[in-house]
């Protein structure tokens, strides 16, 4: 007898029906096909096992199990409870008249146990795209899978659960989630506010100006000046997600297994601080399984370079193309995967390897020339795609000890949000500008980005058109093209 059940498999953040085929015949063994990897194979052990836990038993007889489409290569845990669904179908154990109802998965514990898998919202958006009555995962996951909308999403704990269900001797409760109302609920949940921030009022305007024009920024400054405080409490002064922004991010994070329990949706922006000791497939995304990197994981959110200089060149090379294209493209043999890549770089360094260039109290003890040799680690091609520089220096003490709330994030948020509303493309030359290509040997690319962070800070000021004040207060944000820095 041929049982067909259904799967998912996820390519990039998107998903693609798998179709489970099982049919017995004479012999003995359990044989898969379908291009499947090491952990779908070793399902086979997880499935007797659970059977056996779960009151079942395999017959003696040769069962065969065919993953299509058969050029695709199929990976991970997740199939364990498609393949044992179809085994039981096959020999009767499962009514197979309900299987075509629903997309199946989940990993099997040898106990008959269901563990949470990956990807499971682009799952549940291709079991809606394909018009499937619902989707049985595991308990863990269904709260996120139920996000989608007009698609029965049940989440099982164990086998047994699964099997009673689909023959009509027990129930399972269908998950329903309120989409808008989660949303709703998450939004705007930020952990760290600017108003705990005393001082740096200068990195303030400046950071309020990168999130209102999406603008990259470097800052430079010596150790416990502040710039990785600062940098926390980015995301939230950025416009609040959009719904659709929301399940976009969500998609990623759910590809990449970092999906809590408890949480249905992504509704505040991401914020990715990756060690300087990571390598260029790690940061982009891809390896011999692609996954997506931490450059997609900070999609529609900030992704932070903490001591910039420290990353391996060739790390920060890789970054250059999706800064543009706001995309990573991952070629492979049989396949080319896509994964977002829209995000705001932070970065922040030392301004020397001793990092106290420029303190105001402490000496620099770097010999001659150490410190251009510092700052020339990051290359000029990537520089040139950061808007903003910022020189950010220690809080004297008597600030400190001021008991006065800053001004808080939301109060900082208001401001952005109105001026994103008004931006335009509008940019003009201008003399000022004449002068700092000149005397700052400023690239193309540099004069463009110049325009862009000095029309953002106009429409801060709700102004229509740029003024020499606002080109102005833009050049002073490119400090490393300065000849004189590090000499």
């Amino acid at each position: 007898m041929l049982v067909k059940t259904y799967g998912s498999a996820i390519i990039g953040v998107n998903a693609l029906t798998v179709t489970v085929e099982v049919t017995m015949g004479e012999g003995v063994g359990f044989f898969m096909v379908g291009l499947p990897d090491n952990a779908v194979k070793e399902s086979a052990q997880r499935i007797a096992s659970a059977f056996e836990e779960s009151g079942y038993s395999i017959p003696g007889k040769r069962i065969v199990v065919n993953l299509a489409p058969a050029d695709l290569k199929k990976e991970g845990t997740a199939y364990d409870l498609t393949i044992a669904v179809g085994v039981l179908g096959a020999i009767g154990m499962v009514k197979a008249d309900e299987l075509d109802k629903y997309v199946i998965m989940g990993e099997l514990g040898l106990d008959g146990s269901l563990r949470p898998i990956k990807g499971v919202l682009p799952i549940a958006i291709e079991a809606r795209k394909q018009k499937y009555k619902g989707l049985i995962v595991p308990v863990e996951n269904a709260r996120e899978a139920a996000i989608v909308n007009n698609l029965e999403v049940y989440g099982a704990s164990s086998l047994k659960e699964v099997t009673d269900f689909l023959n009509g001797e027990g129930a399972i409760e269908q998950t329903v989630m309120d989409t808008r109302a989660e949303f709703a609920r998450s939004l705007n949940n930020y952990e760290y506010d600017f108003a705990d921030v005393k001082g740096q009022q200068a990195v303030k305007r400046c950071l309020e100006i990168a999130a209102a024009g999406g603008h990259n920024a470097i800052m430079i400054g010596p150790p416990g000046s502040g710039k990785s405080m600062l940098s926390k409490r980015l995301p939230g002064i950025l416009p609040p997600l959009t719904l659709s922004e929301s399940l976009e991010t969500t998609q990623i994070h759910s590809v990449a297994g970092l999906m809590r329990k408890e949480d249905a949706l992504i509704a505040v922006r991401p914020f990715r601080a990756p060690h300087h000791t990571i390598s260029d497939v790690a940061l982009i995304g891809g390896g011999v399984n692609p996954k997506p990197g931490e450059i997609s994981l900070a999609h529609n959110g900030v992704l932070f370079l903490d001591e910039l200089p420290e990353f391996k060149r060739n790390v920060l090379e890789v970054l250059r193309q999706p800064m543009e294209e706001r995309r990573v493209t991952i070629s492979r043999a049989k396949m080319t995967i896509e994964y977002p890549a829209s995000f705001m770089l932070i970065a922040a360094m030392n301004p020397c390897p001793c990092g106290y260039y420029n303190h105001p109290t402490v000496e620099c003890t770097c010999p001659a020339g150490a410190v251009k040799r510092y700052l020339n680690k990051v290359s000029g091609p990537l520089m040139d795609r950061i808007d903003i520089h910022i020189e950010v220096t220690p809080v004297p003490v008597s600030q400190l000890n001021r008991e006065e709330k800053a001004e808080s994030s939301a109060a900082i948020r208001e401001r952005v949000v109105a001026a994103r509303a008004i931006q335009t493309a509008r940019f003009a030359s201008n003399t000022i500008m004449e002068m700092a290509m000149n005397r700052l040997g400023l690239s193309a690319r540099a004069y463009d980005r110049i325009l862009r962070v000095a029309r953002t800070i106009a429409d801060l000021e709700a102004a229509p058109d740029i003024t020499p004040d606002h080109l102005r207060e833009a050049i002073t944000y490119r400090s490393l093209d300065r000849d004189s820095w590090g000499k």
